[in-house]
C-alpha cells in the first residue's frame, strides 16, 4: 500500500503552498494568539482534508485561489471544533502533543476556537465564497447534531444500525464530503458534479469510520491485540451493534450491563470483545466497510482518468487498509 506522501504527488506543490497560505489565514496582531496558532500549525496531522479538497478540485477542473480558500476554510473550522472538543472532553493530548487547553487552560482554548471560527467566516465573506461557506457551515451543523445524537443514545445504549449510520454520517462522513464538494465547487458551477463529489466523500467517510470501529477489536495481524477503548467509553460501534442484534435476551442484557457498569474492568471488556468476535461482528463490519469503499470507487469511475483520479482511488484504499 502506498504512503500518504506518495498518494499526494499530483498535488504536492499545491499542498506545500497551502501550508503558507493556511498559516497566513490564522495570523493575529495579538502575540499570545499568534503563539498558539503557530503551535497548532506545527503539530498538524497528515493533512488528509486539504488533500481531498485539492484532488477533488483537480478531478473536476482547474485549481485556483478559491480552492486554497476552500481548504483553509475547512481546516480553520475543523481545527476550531477540535480545540473545543478537547475542552469538553477534558483531553490533554491531541495527536501525541499537549492540547491547547492543557498548555493554556480552558478559557483561552475556547477563545482560540472562537477566533479560528471567525477567521474561517471572514475568509469566505471577504472573498464572496458564499457557496463554499454554505457547504462548510452545513457540515459543522451536522457534526454538532451527530455528536449530540450519539450522547443522547449512549445514555440508554439503544443504538440500532440505522441510528449508528445516521451518527457516523454526521460526525465523520460529512466532513470528508464537504472537502470533496468544496474542492469541486471551487472549480465548477455544475451542481451534478459537485453532488457526485459530495456523495463520494460521504462513502469514503463512512468506510473510514467503520475501519476505526474495527481497530477497537484488532484487525488483520493485530487481531490478538484489541484495545476496547470504544467499549470503555460506552460507544456503540457497528461490530457490537451487529453482535447484540444476534444475541438472545439474557446474553444481550448481560453484555449491555457490562458496558454500563463494568466498562473499566479489563477482564469484562475482554469478555465483550470475545462476544463480538464470536458473533461475527468483525466480519459483518468489514463486509459493510468494503461495500462503502466500492460505492466510492464506483463514483470515481464516472470521472475521466487522470493522476488526481488515481490518487483519490489510492486514498480510498489507504482509508480502508491503514494500520492506525
Amino acid at each position: 500500500m502506498l504512503t500518504i506522501d506518495q498518494i499526494k504527488t499530483p498535488v504536492k506543490l499545491e499542498m506545500d503552498e497551502f501550508e503558507d497560505k493556511f498559516r497566513d489565514s490564522m495570523r493575529s496582531s495579538v502575540p499570545l494568539l499568534d503563539k498558539i496558532t503557530n503551535y497548532i500549525v506545527k503539530r498538524k496531522g497528515k493533512q488528509i482534508r486539504p488533500m481531498f479538497v485539492f484532488l477533488s478540485a483537480k478531478i473536476c477542473g482547474q485549481m485556483n485561489e478559491s480552492t486554497y480558500r476552500a481548504a483553509a476554510l475547512i481546516e480553520l473550522l475543523h481545527t476550531a471544533t477540535l480545540v473545543h472538543d478537547d475542552v469538553v472532553d477534558d483531553s490533554n493530548i491531541r495527536r501525541g502533543f499537549f492540547s491547547v487547553n492543557a498548555l493554556w487552560k480552558n478559557k483561552i482554548a475556547v477563545l482560540v476556537g472562537d477566533y479560528l471560527l471567525s477567521r474561517g467566516l471572514m475568509l469566505s465573506t471577504d472573498n464572496n465564497d458564499f457557496h463554499l461557506l454554505k457547504i462548510v457551515s452545513n457540515a459543522v451543523r451536522e457534526m454538532s447534531e451527530g455528536e449530540l445524537l450519539q450522547i443522547e443514545k449512549a445514555r440508554k445504549l439503544d443504538i440500532d444500525e440505522k441510528i449508528y449510520f445516521d451518527i457516523i454520517r454526521q460526525k465523520t462522513a460529512v466532513l470528508i464530503a464537504s472537502c470533496c464538494s468544496c474542492g469541486a465547487a471551487s472549480v465548477t458551477n455544475d451542481t451534478e458534479v459537485i453532488e457526485r463529489m459530495r456523495q463520494f466523500g460521504e462513502m469514503v467517510g463512512i468506510a473510514f469510520q467503520i475501519k476505526d470501529d474495527l481497530f477497537d477489536y484488532g484487525s488483520g495481524e493485530n487481531i490478538g491485540k484489541p484495545t476496547g477503548i470504544d467499549i470503555k467509553e460506552k460507544k456503540m460501534t457497528l461490530p457490537l451493534i451487529y453482535a447484540l442484534s444476534k444475541a438472545g435476551y439474557l446474553e444481550k442484557r448481560k453484555i449491555i450491563s457490562i458496558i454500563k457498569n463494568n466498562n473499566n474492568d479489563p477482564e469484562k471488556v475482554a469478555e465483550v470483545i470475545s462476544f463480538v468476535i464470536k458473533s461475527g461482528g468483525i466480519e459483518y463490519a468489514g463486509q459493510l466497510m468494503n461495500e462503502y469503499k466500492k460505492r466510492a470507487l464506483d463514483i470515481l469511475d464516472t470521472f475521466s482518468n487522470s493522476a488526481s483520479k488515481t490518487s483519490l482511488q489510492q486514498l480510498v484504499i489507504f482509508t480502508t487498509e491503514r494500520k492506525n
